[in-house]
């Protein structure tokens, strides 16, 4: 599974996109209706920034700030870390814990295409994986 490609285990067809204007209410409202933990932050189609779940909570609800008024632009990550979709997921996932987050867009030519989350590494395949080395490390 590590080896796959980006593009074989990406969210494409359920990704959020919404620009930077709109309220945290909206978003809320957009990634509860699709399902996702993310909303990909654009302007004239080019990824400018990503809002999470955890951001609601920690750069939003935390502090207080009104949800109908603040806009992604006030509390998205803005130029997030991104991949390709030809990248291995291997990479994407070591791109993730080596620096704290759980969602990687998937870009081409600076457009977003998809969405690579942790949550994806929680595939029966993984699970296989995981029993297959604990087996071959109780032969060893």
């Amino acid at each position: 599974m590590f080896s796959q490609r980006i593009k074989s285990v990406m969210e494409h067809k359920n990704i959020v996109v919404a620009t930077p204007e709109t309220s945290v209410s909206e978003a809320a409202k957009l990634m509860a209706h699709r399902k996702m933990s993310a909303v990909l932050v654009v302007r004239e189609e080019l990824l400018v920034g990503i809002f999470t779940e955890r951001d609601a909570v920690f750069r939003v609800i935390a502090r207080g700030l009104d949800v109908h008024s603040t806009r992604l632009a006030d509390v998205m990550t803005p130029s997030p870390q991104t991949v390709e979709p030809d990248k291995t997921f291997g990479y994407a996932l070591l791109l993730m814990h080596e620096n704290g987050f759980r969602h990687v867009p998937v870009v081409v030519g600076g457009k977003p295409v998809g969405l690579v989350t942790a949550r994806s590494a929680l595939d029966p395949d993984l699970e296989e994986f995981v029993s297959e080395e604990r087996r071959r490390t109780h032969i060893s």
